[in-house]
């Protein structure tokens, strides 16, 4: 994720950090670091390229990234590296206020338009006239606002909150979701015309579990930083320390990497951060936090990764028995879930399972699933007990190899 380490990006930490520190900030490779930026991985380069090219012009540009991955710092960027760079750069974030506060604050009030509206109020699209405008968590708008900043969008005109007056403003939009907007279209929550003149250019930031080559230089980065704040004298990381920071999936990305770091410096002592200065959850002593996926869910081949991620955290570093912990549960449940589709008849769970049946008595019996089912015990669906012997067994499957 991003670093800033510029003033003039306030106090925001989140960033991935160039290995040139401001060294790049005047370079004019797509390639390049971006300003106040550090990362060196493959997908912080594709961000770096992408917001190079994207920030001369004039499209929108939609953010898409996890909490913690730095997508204000990426807004800036771009905001910096255009024309409009010596305009108002002004930020919103569209969930932190209701439907009605949210509605003045992007597009002012006129006084006696609502009860506590004393005065006229300027709002912050007319604020940000011939700028940039930066609306975070744009997902949470509702409705009736998505349809004012669409014609925002399209025609650079609105009213202000008990006008008539249309005002017209020259501003950039840049917004930034850690939802998949495609899923909020399908549940009715966004509207699908603003999702696309919003995503004109989208700019993916990466989580940091994706992109480990980016811990060690943020986790110095931090450091440097959290021990000069606090007069603390340490500057290196015990390597079974940084193996474990390495690790760590960081559901929380930088920002969740920066709590640590800061905490560790101010709870340890001496020069070396060492495994012991580090939370429960990296030091194995307490299960990590589920990782939330953009939009609420995951499709199957990462919710894949999660669980076989999850499966050896579980077991632990000496565990040995690691396919009958994992692979061994989900075969259990899976056998358990199809039994209960097909009213457990034993026939029509192999047929669903695609195993023969004698197989699907073997695992039955392996994992002792009918001894407390709720169902009862599977049927063979010729009028027995899962552990009755078929009534014709030449008729029955042959033993398969998977057996």
């Amino acid at each position: 994720m991003p670093i800033d380490t510029r003033s003039s990006y306030g106090a925001s930490p989140l960033a991935g950090l160039s290995s040139g520190g401001l060294a790049g900030a005047g370079a004019s490779h797509p390639s390049m670091g971006l300003p106040g930026v550090l990362g060196e991985s493959q997908g912080m380069r594709e961000v770096f390229r992408t917001t190079r090219q994207v920030a001369p012009s004039r499209a929108c540009v939609l953010i898409v990234g996890e909490t913690g991955t730095g997508k204000e710092l990426i807004a800036r960027a771009i905001h910096d590296l255009s024309p409009r760079s010596t305009g108002p750069y002004i930020r919103v974030n569209c969930g932190a206020l209701t439907e009605s506060l949210l509605e003045s604050e992007l597009f002012g009030h006129v006084k006696g338009s609502f009860t506590g509206a004393v005065d006229n109020r300027t709002g912050r699209f007319e604020a940000a006239h011939t700028g940039s405008i930066f609306l975070d968590e744009i997902n949470s708008t509702s409705p009736k606002l998505q349809v004012k900043l669409l014609r925002v969008l399209q025609e650079g005109e609105f009213e202000r909150v008990g006008d008539n007056n249309t005002k017209k403003v020259d501003t950039r939009i840049v917004a930034a979701t850690n939802r998949d907007l495609l899923d909020e279209i399908d549940s009715g929550r966004f509207r699908e015309d603003l999702y696309y003149r919003l995503n004109v250019v989208p700019i993916y930031l990466p989580p940091l579990r994706e992109r480990r080559e980016d811990i060690e230089p943020l986790v110095l980065f931090f450091l440097k930083r959290y021990g000069e704040q606090n007069r603390r004298e340490m500057r290196k990381v015990h390597p079974e320390a940084m193996r474990k920071l390495r690790e760590h999936d960081w559901p929380g990305n930088v920002r969740e990497l920066q709590n640590y770091v800061e905490r560790s410096v101010i709870l340890g002592t001496g020069p070396e951060l060492l495994v012991e200065f580090l939370p429960p959850q990296l030091r194995g002593e307490a299960p990590p936090r589920p990782i939330r996926h953009r939009g609420g869910g995951a499709d199957f081949p990462s919710l894949t990764v999660e669980l076989v991620r999850q499966g050896i955290r579980a077991a632990g570093a000496n565990a040995n028995d690691l396919h009958d912990r994992i692979v061994g549960q989900v075969e259990r449940e899976l056998i358990q879930q199809v039994l209960q589709a097909c009213d457990r008849v034993q026939i029509k769970a192999a047929a669903r399972l695609g195993i023969n049946r004698n197989t699907l008595h073997k695992k039955l019996s392996e994992y002792r699933i009918d001894e407390n089912a709720p169902g009862g015990p599977a049927r063979n669906g010729d009028g027995g007990e899962a552990g009755d012997a078929p009534s014709n067994p030449r008729a029955d499957d042959p033993i398969s190899d998977d057996e």
